[in-house]
């Protein structure tokens, strides 16, 4: 269905029954990210799936400073209030789940429980900040000079990304494929606009969030295995999940298990520590 926001047309996939279930995607992915999942996770809870702004199927409008965090926040609020949604549970992968965790600093009383994959709550110094931001400027402009099929091949071989090789032809083919039909100026927006150098930092906001999070992360995503360690230790009530043999992209490199330890999490049975299970 088409939901318009602050003058953008939003594009969001809904199915299941049950409580509220936001499921938010990474940079450059679609609600075609999460749609596989509905058979399981929609036997109880109704699945809301967005397009972020500059993403799928939503628009993808010319100015940077429409796609701050704030204001995607702000979008995921009149969708919500459009479905006469009070809370939700949200999940939110990378760049989905740095939405995430901004939605639910900016807007506590709205969210029942947070589910966060290989993400993380922005860049703690001005000085990491101003790097970063420097890097996502290059790779912005990058996805504009080139055509979108070469920002695709060279997105898919940056090492976040290895683990995936390891998965079949035909899986990698269609997350391929998916990535090809973003806007080149709706990606490159996005990094200039909620990019991890652009976006609050929330570090300091952890230790204020009531409710339940859940922190998913692969063993062979290191860098994100630290971040959600140290998030650990900030949040009042979290648990932590580390899936064994994993990378990045857990939902795609292991889709059983990342269903079962969401549904586990929101039926209220998940004990956190090391996956390895089937």
């Amino acid at each position: 269905m088409r939901i318009v926001t602050g003058g953008i047309r939003y594009h969001v996939e809904i199915c299941g029954k049950g409580f509220p279930l936001v499921m938010l995607h990474g940079f450059t992915g679609d609600s075609s990210t999460w749609t596989t999942f509905c058979e399981r996770l929609g036997k109880h809870s109704r699945l809301i799936i967005p397009d972020i702004i500059g993403h799928g199927k939503t628009e993808s409008p010319e100015a940077a400073g429409r796609y701050r965090m704030e204001e995607a926040a702000q979008d995921l609020i009149s969708i919500l209030d459009e479905l006469q949604i009070e809370q939700i549970d949200l999940l939110g992968y990378s760049m989905g789940g740095r939405l995430a965790l901004s939605f639910a600093c900016l807007y506590p009383e709205r969210v029942r429980k947070l589910i966060l994959e290989s993400a993380s709550p922005g860049l703690e110094s001005e000085d990491e900040r101003k790097q970063r931001r420097m890097k996502d400027a290059e790779l912005a402009h990058f996805i504009i000079d080139k055509e979108i099929k070469e920002f695709v091949e060279y997105w898919e071989n940056v090492p976040l990304f290895s683990t995936m090789k390891r998965l079949p032809e035909k899986v990698q083919g269609k997350v391929r494929e998916q990535r090809l039909n973003n806007s080149p100026i709706g990606l490159a927006n996005s990094l200039l606009g909620m990019g991890t150098g652009s976006q609050p930092s929330w570090w300091g906001q952890l230790n204020k969030l009531a409710c339940e999070v859940l922190l998913i992360t692969g063993e062979e995503d290191l860098k994100f295995c630290r971040i959600a360690e140290k998030m650990h230790k900030e949040l009042k009530h979290s648990s932590l999940v580390t899936i064994a043999q994993c990378g990045h992209t857990i939902h795609v490199e292991e889709p059983e298990k990342f269903g079962t330890i969401v549904s586990d999490f929101l039926s209220n049975t998940n004990k956190g520590g090391i996956y390895s299970g089937s």
